[in-house]
């Protein structure tokens, strides 16, 4: 896979549940010098996100539903019947 390609595929929405989180943690980042101490707070959002949307994808595998990962809008669906992000 080309850097490229793969950039794009982080920045996908429907690929990437988790864009917000990691962009919260470079906004953070940038803002203390990357300063990693003081992310902390970012750097575990962002993990729970990962954690979560895999154990979704791993449950989908499972099941047989396509695709793995829920689409942008289907993430959406969900996290409001569940009253926010569970992370």
């Amino acid at each position: 896979m080309s850097t490229k390609s793969s950039a794009r595929k982080v920045r996908n929405a429907d690929s990437n549940p988790c864009i917000e989180e990691s962009d919260g943690s470079q906004k953070c980042l940038e803002a203390y010098n990357y300063d990693k101490n003081m992310c902390s707070a970012y750097f575990l959002k962002y993990k729970n996100c990962r954690k979560y949307w895999h154990t979704v994808m791993l449950q989908r595998r499972r099941e047989g539903i396509k695709p793995d990962m829920p689409t942008a809008k289907e993430r959406e669906e969900l996290l409001d019947s569940l009253g926010g992000k569970p992370y």
